[in-house]
């Protein structure tokens, strides 16, 4: 199948100088009209990705972008929006001193893959890299960060690379937890989790029942909304994430983006938010995002005073069940870190995660910049890699 498109980009700075058309105002491209595409878009994407989806993407450009110049780079077939994808510019790419232009993964974003439209990946990322190569401001080359290697972009990457002989490298890659299975969430847990851990689970939870009333409990009521998303920032701030400042609670913009994304996803049917109570208190708590068949889980927040009972993994046995038990959530990215001691004992199946790097082109004095940034910062990791080799 062929496709003819057009090239876009939406702006969230006035002072860029874009490839195709004027860029918007951050009002503009967050206007509810605007966000109805990146709706109909994320409907059909050939692969989810929450982070991207326009309740928490909006939520983002709103509260997150800062000073940072996100262009949003959009792909259209025959007036048909078929990609969406976040670029920022970069001072620096690791410790090689290059610029470079990188999908937005911002300090709450955990998956980066853009959202394309099923059966339209090849032409999508035809239509990104065309208006890459023609943008004056990016230099350097593509990195892209937090890609399924399996995933629906990953095999359109390899594929236009290979039919445009445009030179790209896999630079990183780790597996992280996830959970898919069609197992019930007893018999999963059952088959997975080794059965001594499973008896001093069990202590634990008696023991905490002890101390009074312990009530689980899945968000469905609107009206708890807000009562919910200040009871998490209040939990999750009042640990260890609090005393190092990362807690969502301890800067405005954060707290504004959690209350935001939280309110656009439950409009839209994608917020997945638990959580364990001990006499009407949240002892503790966890947040999901939900896109299409899949979720990501987001956060999670304890009351580390109550850390002998392992409030951490029994909100995970709580969210086992829920994921299990609902129809419309085939499988869970955990987003967790590599070799994460709690969640890697909990979920068997895993997903590679990968960086990439991709040659950009261009005319003339940019299309040789750029060919040396690409080269330098292929060679700069395989000496490093020759010198650790050695070491």
């Amino acid at each position: 199948m062929s496709f003819s498109y057009s090239l876009i980009f939406r702006g969230y700075r006035r002072d860029m100088d874009m490839a195709a058309h004027p860029p918007r105002s951050a009002p503009q491209a967050a206007a509810p009209a605007h966000r109805a595409r990146w709706m109909a878009l994320a409907r059909e994407a050939a692969e989810c990705n929450a982070f991207y989806a326009p309740d928490m993407l909006g939520a983002a450009l709103d509260h997150l972008a800062g000073g940072t110049s996100v262009h949003l780079v959009e792909a259209e077939v025959q007036g048909t929006l078929i990609g969406l994808l976040p670029i920022v510019t970069q001072p620096r790419h690791g410790r090689v001193p290059i610029g470079c232009v990188s999908n937005w993964m911002h300090d709450h974003c955990f998956f980066g893959a853009p959202i394309v439209r099923r059966g339209a990946e090849l032409a999508a990322w035809r239509a990104f890299m065309a208006q890459l190569d023609a943008a004056p401001w990016a230099g350097g080359f593509l990195h892209l960060d937090g890609i399924d290697a399996a995933g629906a972009n990953a095999a359109a990457i390899e594929a236009l690379c290979v039919e445009q002989r445009r030179g790209w490298r896999e630079i990183h890659r780790y597996d992280r937890a996830m959970l898919r299975s069609e197992l019930d969430a007893d018999t999963y847990w059952e088959t997975q989790v080794r059965s001594k851990k499973r008896k001093e689970l069990r202590r634990l939870q008696k023991r905490l029942a002890e101390l009074g009333m312990v009530e689980q409990r899945l968000l469905d009521d609107e009206a708890d909304l807000a009562t919910w998303c200040e009871d998490f920032l209040t939990l999750e701030a009042s640990g260890w994430k609090g005393k190092e400042g990362t807690a969502l609670a301890c800067k405005a913009d954060d707290r504004a983006f959690f209350r935001a994304a939280c309110a656009a996803a439950f409009d839209a049917g994608r917020l997945h938010m638990l959580r364990i109570d001990l006499d009407g208190r949240a002892i503790a708590m966890l947040v999901n995002f939900r896109h299409g068949d899949g979720a990501f889980s987001f956060k999670i927040a304890i009351d580390e005073e109550l850390g002998r009972f392992s409030p951490g993994v029994l909100i995970e046995i709580a969210n086992l069940h829920a994921v299990q038990g609902d129809p419309g959530i085939s499988w869970m990215d955990s987003c967790a870190a590599v070799d994460h001691p709690m969640i890697d004992s909990l979920w068997a199946e895993r997903r590679t995660i990968v960086q990439y790097r991709i040659a950009l082109r261009g005319k003339g004095a940019i299309r040789l910049q750029r060919a040396a940034a690409f080269t330098f910062a292929n060679g700069a990791e395989s000496l490093a890699s020759l010198l650790k080799g050695q070491g």
